[in-house]
């Protein structure tokens, strides 16, 4: 598949191609690219991704993404957060929780906030994120078991959440 694009002034017979991600990366040479099951095992599982926003009106915000298809899957209004599901998709809406949208993964649960059977425990995932030289903002105790949490923050100071609940 590809995509082109007009570029104003340019006039609509100059068009630049560009192949779709997905292309480039089926055009790739099979010998750069990992064998998929060797990709899955040693590929971290995280659990359930969602996006956590920091929102400004929580009621606004809830009619916003109930206007996008997203439903309620979780949350108090009360307690001044929801999350939000739009087929495999999640947003939390949080009012005056924290300071910036966050990237939270859910290790041991599906995106239902279903407990999974097979899930890689927070403190082998924290081992494994300090082993590649990953800082955290705060570090889940490893003495413990069952539900904690890590912090860390990506390079362009994006925070990302990983929140174990069972």
């Amino acid at each position: 598949m590809k995509i082109g694009l007009a570029f104003a002034g340019i006039g609509l017979s100059k068009f630049r191609t560009f192949a779709s991600p997905s292309q480039e990366f089926l055009n790739q040479s099979s010998k750069s690219l990992p064998n998929k099951s060797t990709f899955m095992e040693d590929n971290l599982k995280l659990g359930a991704f969602s996006v956590s926003l920091n929102v400004k009106d929580i009621n606004a915000s809830k009619q916003f993404y109930e206007n996008l298809g997203f439903k309620v899957l979780a949350g108090d209004l009360k307690k001044n957060y929801l999350i939000m599901k739009n087929e495999n998709s999640l947003i939390g809406l949080f009012y005056k929780m924290f300071d910036k949208t966050i990237l939270t993964f859910n290790p041991g649960w599906d995106e239902n906030a279903q407990k999974v059977e097979k899930f890689e425990d927070i403190r082998a995932i924290q081992q494994k994120l300090r082993s590649e030289g990953i800082k955290f903002a705060v570090e889940a105790d490893e003495k413990t078991s069952g539900p904690a949490y890590c912090m860390i923050t990506d390079p362009d100071g994006n925070q990302i959440l990983i929140d174990q609940h069972v």
